[in-house]
């Protein structure tokens, strides 16, 4: 059960910085909000970005702008745009996105996606 308390909050991305993440091809520039046991980010990938690592963390992945592939380790892939979105837990599904065009998304993790906790 998550003890963690979370006030109510207004996060105004407007005054969030950007920080950039190199990928295999191409940038992702990140604006986080951390709280206790929750990381809530907008993401944003240049086209042709390809990420640079597989990833098992568990996220909420919701396509705000553009499309963009979610290619897992296992050689299955999932195309999502605009409007979609798709889930996973940790150590689950290993995964890694790449766009042509360029995608901004709202990209959710924290504790409770953990499968051990």
């Amino acid at each position: 059960m998550n003890k963690k308390k979370i006030p109510f909050q207004v996060i105004d991305w407007n005054l969030t910085s950007k920080t950039e993440h190199k990928g295999e091809k191409g940038q992702a520039f990140w604006q986080t909000h951390q709280l206790p046991g929750l990381r809530i980010r907008v993401v944003e990938y240049s086209a042709g970005y390809l990420a640079d690592h597989w990833c098992k963390k568990g996220h909420i992945v919701h396509c705000l702008k553009g499309d963009f592939t979610s290619e897992l380790q296992d050689g299955r892939t999932f195309h999502l745009q605009k409007g979609m979105t798709y889930v996973v837990s940790d150590d689950l599904s290993s995964h890694r996105s790449t766009t042509d065009h360029g995608v901004t998304l709202l990209i959710i993790d924290g504790d409770f996606l953990n499968t051990y906790s």
